[in-house]
This record gives C-alpha cells, structure tokens and sequence, in this order.
C-alpha cells in the first residue's frame, strides 16, 4: 500500500472539530462492540466445524467469513511481534536474538544479535534504521530489517506508544526526537551507518548536520534517506498541501487529545493512532475495501494463502500507536507548514541546523516513482542541501513502479534498492581521509555506489 508508514496523514474529514473527549467516545464504540464481536467469533467457529454438515456447503462458508470480515475489521490491532529468530549468513542459518541495548522513555535502540558458529568472511557493517514515527510500529520494517540481515549487524529504533509512557517522564518534541538520535550515534561508536525511513529524514539530516557543526568524531559513515519529506514544496501531494493550507492551529484544535484512564499515559496530550489511520485508510479508501471483499471470496473459497497474505498485511497496517503531541505539531509545524529545512530556518534548542556543515557523511537517497505520500523530488532535495559532501559521495535513486511502502519494502526493495545501499554501505566503509571524506572502498573494495549500481538523478 502506497501510503502504508508515511509522514503525518491527515484525518479525512477537514471539518469536524474534536475535543477532548475524542479518546473516550472511540474506546467507549469498541468496548459497546466487544459483545458483537464475541458472538461473531463464535459464530465463525461454528460455521467452521468440520462436525458441521453447514461447514462444507456455501451458505456457511459465507457466514463464517462475513463473521471472519466482521470481526477483523471492529478489533483493536495489538502491536505485532517481530518474528524474526533466524537468517542465513553466507551458506549458515544463524539464530538472531533480539536484544535492547540503549532506551529513553520514548524510545529503546533493538539489536538484532546474531551467532555466528564462524566468523563470516564478508564484513558486516553497523546499520542503524531509524524507523518511522507516523503511526505504526518498528515492525513495519520487520521486511527492511530482513533484507539487511544476512550481511550487516542491524539495529533499529523501537519508539513506544505514547498512551503507554506516563506523564511524569515528560514531554517528547522533535529536538527530543533530534537529541535521541544524536545519543544513539554516540553509543554505536560511529562505526554506523544510518538509514533513515521516510518521516525520520528530517531529525536524521539534522542530527548528522549538529554533529558535523561540533565536529563529532562519532558522526556515522553513511546516511541513506528514504521516501523522507525534507522538502516538501516539490512534488507537493494532497497530504503536503493540506497541511499548509489549514495552519498549526487547526491541528492543534482539532486532532489533539487526551490518553484516556486506565493507559499508562493518562492525560497525556496525544495525536491518536485511530485518527493516523483514519487518514491512511481514506486516502485509499476503494483499494481497502476491495482487500475486504476479496477476503471474503477467498474464505468462501478455500484459497488459504490469499487470506493469510490478507491476514498478515493488515494484522501489522491496523495496529497504530498514539503520538506525543509535542513531536506531532511540532513536526508538522517546521517540515510541513513552515519548510524551515530546506528554507535554512531549522533550529534545533534555539541553534541553527546548516546541512551545508555536513562533509564527512556519504548521502544516498532512494524515491519511488508513484509515492503518493512523499512525492518524487522531495528526498532528492537532500543533495542541494548539502552542498559540501563531494559529489562522488552523493548517490540518488528512482525506483521505478513503486509507491511509498515499496521504497522500503516488498520485492521490488529487496531486489533492487537494498542491494544498492548494502553496495553504498561497503563502499563507504573504509577509514575517513581526515576531515574531507572518506576513501570509498578502503575496506570493500567495492567502487562507489554511485559510478557501481545506484543511478545518479
């Protein structure tokens, strides 16, 4: 789905205004449902009985996935488990754990910690994903993270539910956001390279363009921005031009609201998860409820597969988790409303961001020719930006045919942009020359990925 994981989506109807109570009404309409969805899961159970001489025939078939759909779609989605136990390193499966390895009231750092039986022969860079803060969880990358696995020590950025954080830890904005990710990279050593999937382009550009300004000796190799809105003027899409035409004020007003009793983060001033996929799902409204029928043919059917796959996408597309309302408006305010970045009007604590201090960090940039969220241009935009990383160090790529979620995900990632930025990655893993660059594949051997697979736009 083209809009699955984007930057902050709008609610679909501009003009009603919540207040406070919002959260209320809406756990109060699931908890008034729990009753029905209790008989229809029962009733799906029923229907499915292979005891049951109505399980074999037509009509309950249809019922139990008119019960199936029913229920699917009235539950609140849990936050999804990562799954992953495995992967395979050269010609060995190795197991993976995953393991917290730094953590802030917002925010734990995940290591996906392989053992190995041998040490593999290929080098294995640190890559640190900074996962989106839109409305769902880390897991949405659960495909990223596999796609890097067999040939990098991966790390990723878990951000907690803001309903489940107390108030007394705090508030969280985007200079906490930017301070968070500044102390990740002194944790990692340096010996990192960042990719940053699509909202954290803005903090991750800037935190690197801070660290260059003080001359950071743990600023990472690489920075790989992916379907990032760092300037949202070009290519500007329905989402974009929305939230320059309604103002701050109105976001304020109208989407903010209070974490409800008995959450950990009660009164906690929050932008809801239910109100993000409000907007992700109008946005694509036809397509999501064509998913729906087909599920239904497919129960009614047999085809197991086409549910499963069903059951899967949505399992992880409907869970959604609050936003801290500090870090939602303050987001939409300098990315959205105001372009401080690429207008050169960032601060961060009252201190200028200057991308132009950026000089010793490699840039690749990856879009997708149909992102409806973050629109072609947007992400390349980092290149005018930093105008003192040399350019043999600056690499950016269209990828054909594919809309937000395949810049990050699906067939089309795994097999021709990750691969473009594991090549970038190695080719930039050799030791800085000084404090001008680096010398691209002193440790690789591998030429720039710029002159190698990536194309140049």
């Amino acid at each position: 789905m083209g809009e699955f994981g984007g930057a902050a989506t709008l609610p679909a109807d501009n003009n009603v205004a919540f207040s406070t109570p919002m959260y209320w009404l809406y756990e109060l309409g699931h908890a008034a449902l729990d009753p029905a969805r209790a008989v229809a899961d029962a009733t799906r159970l029923y229907f499915r009985n292979p005891a049951n001489p109505l399980a074999h025939t037509t009509y309950g078939k249809s019922v139990a996935a008119a019960m199936e759909v029913f229920e699917r779609t009235t539950r609140v989605y849990r936050r999804p488990e990562w799954g992953i136990d495995s992967t395979v390193v050269g010609a060995e499966r190795v197991p993976v754990k995953i393991k917290t390895v730094w953590e802030r009231p917002f925010c734990r750092l995940l290591h996906f910690e392989r053992e190995f039986t041998h040490a593999p022969h290929r080098p294995q860079p640190k890559l640190l994903l900074v996962a989106p803060m839109s409305g769902h969880y880390a897991t949405l990358l659960r495909g990223t993270v596999e796609a890097f696995l067999p040939n990098h020590e991966v790390y990723i950025t878990d951000w907690r539910n803001a309903r489940s954080v107390p108030l007394a830890e705090g508030r969280f904005d985007l200079d906490d956001y930017i301070d968070y990710v500044v102390s990740i990279f002194h944790m990692l050593g340096g010996d990192v390279h960042v990719v940053a999937v699509c909202q954290p382009a803005v903090p991750v550009l800037a935190a690197v363009a801070l660290m260059e300004a003080d001359d950071d000796p743990y600023v990472p190799r690489t920075m790989t921005l992916m379907g990032g809105p760092i300037d949202t003027r070009v290519g500007a899409t329905a989402v974009d031009k929305l939230a320059e035409e309604r103002g701050i004020d109105w976001f304020r007003r109208n989407v903010i609201t209070k974490v409800p009793f008995p959450h950990p983060g009660f009164m906690r001033n929050v932008y809801p998860g239910f109100l993000q996929l409000n907007g992700f799902v109008s946005m694509n409204l036809d397509r999501h409820l064509e998913a729906h029928r087909q599920l239904f043919l497919n129960l009614v059917k047999g085809d197991g597969d086409g549910a499963q796959k069903h059951r899967e996408f949505y399992d992880e597309y409907l869970a959604v988790m609050d936003l801290s309302a500090g870090f939602y408006l303050h987001t939409v305010e300098t990315v959205f409303i105001k372009h401080a970045l690429p207008k050169g009007e960032m601060t961060h604590r009252g201190r200028k961001v200057d991308p132009a201090a950026i000089r010793r960090v490699g840039l690749f940039t990856v879009e997708g020719e149909n992102d409806d969220i973050s629109g072609v241009g947007q992400t390349e935009a980092a290149h005018a930006l930093c105008v003192n990383i040399p350019a043999e160090d600056k690499v950016h790529y269209l990828q054909p045919s594919v809309g937000h979620y395949g810049v990050f995900n699906g067939s089309r990632f795994r097999a021709e942009i990750a691969p473009r930025i594991a090549d970038f990655v190695l080719s930039h893993n050799g030791p800085r020359n000084g404090k001008t660059g680096w010398k691209p594949g002193a440790k690789s051997g591998l030429k720039p990925a710029a002159k190698s697979s990536a194309q140049v736009a």
